[in-house]
């Protein structure tokens, strides 16, 4: 009856740092104690002497094949087997040869672990550590033994092929257990980082926070179309004639000045610090204006629509009343930065076109007052009326002088001459003669001296003149403050609103929903980031 060897007992060891792994060496296997059967070859030696079949090599290149190893773990066997003395053909040559000699090509320390048989065993057993040497340990160099595992299958009729097979087993149930693992941290990471936060997100804007009932309204800023030029009204009424004014309109209602003032007339600040309003967006008793103004902006939004010159603004409140009436207010305070845009510059124009009548009013007024005084000075009125009557006068008198000159001159002309007639013909021209000499002598003290008629008709004159020239000037005045009027009615800005604020029925915030999804997304993109960033930066590190 044939009596089985006595199995031997390993033990494991690693070689020291700075070691190089030995590779294993093989004895003969003492031939079995059972007469007349042959012994059998020792196929542990077998496969570490000689080269495998190519059948069982293809299998085992096929079944490393299916491993779906990385690149970069293939390149890590063959230089690990390079290191270790190999020569393999290919990367999953290398990975094939390692197993084979018992060394894990994907351990970090890729040590090689040494099964060393006791003294004491029989020299019959099989197993990976077969035939092999053992090494000196501890201060006796004896080998320390080591307990038999009961639950290892016995390897006596086991093939290399068999063994290999289970090993890949053992090794794809480790990378199993590995991805299961790191599937488990995953899925850890993502809870904590992105599931509870975004839970915690949507617990809020569920539950906790308090509904935000918004106004909406819109309204524009017109420019008063002016006619007279037609360059000028190129781009009246348009929203490019108001485009400056409609962004100074949307600057000053977003400014702090306008949350001042609607906190004064409104009670801002009181409705935003009532105690129904969840925490995050109560503004705090006793808050400072900055911390005001930060809830003002964000619960009180303004655009501006260049292409269409609509200023829209939508305002938000914890009730729809409150919500309208901050609106209403504001589009009056907008109302009024419109009419104060351009008061300046049209009050200026029209009081200065208004000082410049009153002056030539009062100008006009003077020369006439002059004039009116030079027209009293003297008994004659008019003095130029009173040289030209006498002009006349003389030229008459001149003429019937000559007249009776003439008829004097024909009545002596006769012989017998009737003396009666010759003394009243030469009585009229020395009535004539007296009469035109009294005319040379008024009109001689008319036209000479600092009093005379001639000397007042050019005073006269000089003051006409004036009052003429007060007159046009006082007729410039007057076009010149219609003409003002005219662009201060053109300058001038007018707001209309074309939506009314009107309080609405239902919550418009918080959106629940779309908030949530967008918090996921939010923390999904920072942790996707981080972990990108700590990837890329652990790849550098190992390399």
């Amino acid at each position: 009856m044939t009596t089985k060897p006595k199995a031997k007992k390993f033990r494991i060891r690693r070689p020291e740092p700075g070691q190089v792994a030995a590779a294993p060496q093989t004895e003969p296997r003492p031939a079995s104690t059972s007469p007349g059967r042959a012994a059998a070859p020792d196929k542990t030696s077998g496969t570490a002497a000689a080269s495998p079949k190519p059948a069982a090599g293809a299998a085992d290149l096929d079944a490393i094949r299916a491993e779906g190893l990385t690149g970069r773990q293939l390149r890590l066997a063959r230089r690990v087997a390079q290191k270790n003395g190999f020569e393999p053909a290919s990367d999953l040559d290398a990975v094939r040869m390692l197993r084979a000699r018992g060394i894990d090509p994907f351990q970090r320390s890729s040590m090689l672990e040494l099964v060393v048989p006791e003294t004491g065993g029989s020299g019959g057993a099989k197993g990976p550590g077969a035939g092999l040497p053992a090494l000196p340990t501890g201060s006796e160099g004896l080998p320390e033994p080591v307990a038999p595992k009961s639950q290892l299958p016995s390897t006596d009729t086991a093939s290399p092929a068999e063994r290999r097979a289970a090993e890949i087993m053992k090794i794809q149930q480790e990378l199993a257990k590995r991805r299961r693992k790191k599937q488990m941290m995953l899925l850890g990471r993502l809870a904590f980082f992105v599931t509870l936060p975004t839970v915690l997100a949507g617990y809020y804007f569920y539950v906790v926070a308090t509904p935000m009932y918004a106004t909406k309204s819109e309204f524009l800023i017109l420019k008063a179309e002016n006619s007279a030029s037609s360059m000028g009204s190129l781009f009246s009424g348009t929203q490019f004639a108001t485009n400056q004014d409609a962004i100074a309109v949307q600057s000053y209602l977003m400014s702090k000045d306008a949350m001042l003032r609607l906190d004064r007339d409104e009670g801002f600040k009181a409705h935003y610090q009532q105690a129904r309003i969840d925490p995050l967006q109560r503004l705090d008793e006793g808050a400072s204006n900055e911390e005001a103004y930060g809830i003002y902006k964000r619960n009180i939004e303004i655009g501006y629509d260049p292409t269409e010159g609509v200023v829209k603004m939508e305002v938000q409140a914890a009730d729809p009343e409150t919500a309208a009436r901050f609106s209403r207010a504001l589009i009056g305070y907008a109302e009024t930065r419109v009419d104060n845009l351009s008061l300046r510059k049209r009050s200026n124009a029209v009081t200065d076109a208004e000082v410049g009548l009153e002056e030539a009013q009062a100008d006009r007024q003077e020369a006439q007052e002059k004039l009116v005084r030079l027209q009293q000075q003297g008994s004659v009125i008019d003095p130029e009326g009173r040289i030209a009557s006498l002009r006349t006068q003389i030229s008459n008198v001149e003429v019937q002088l000559q007249e009776k000159q003439l008829t004097l001159q024909a009545l002596l002309d006769n012989a017998r001459p009737n003396s009666s007639r010759v003394e009243g013909a030469q009585g009229d021209v020395r009535r004539l003669e007296a009469l035109l000499v009294d005319l040379n002598a008024q009109m001689t003290s008319a036209t000479t001296g600092e009093d005379s008629l001639a000397e007042k008709a050019v005073q006269i004159q000089l003051a006409q003149a004036d009052l003429a020239t007060r007159d046009l000037m006082l007729q410039t005045a007057l076009e010149r403050l219609e003409q003002a009027r005219r662009d201060a009615e053109s300058q001038a800005r007018y707001l209309t609103t074309s939506v009314e604020p009107v309080a609405s029925e239902d919550p418009s915030y918080p959106r629940a929903f779309e908030n949530t999804i967008l918090a996921f997304l939010i923390f999904s993109g920072i942790y996707l980031m981080i972990s990108l960033t700590a990837s890329i930066l652990r790849e550098q590190v190992s390399t």
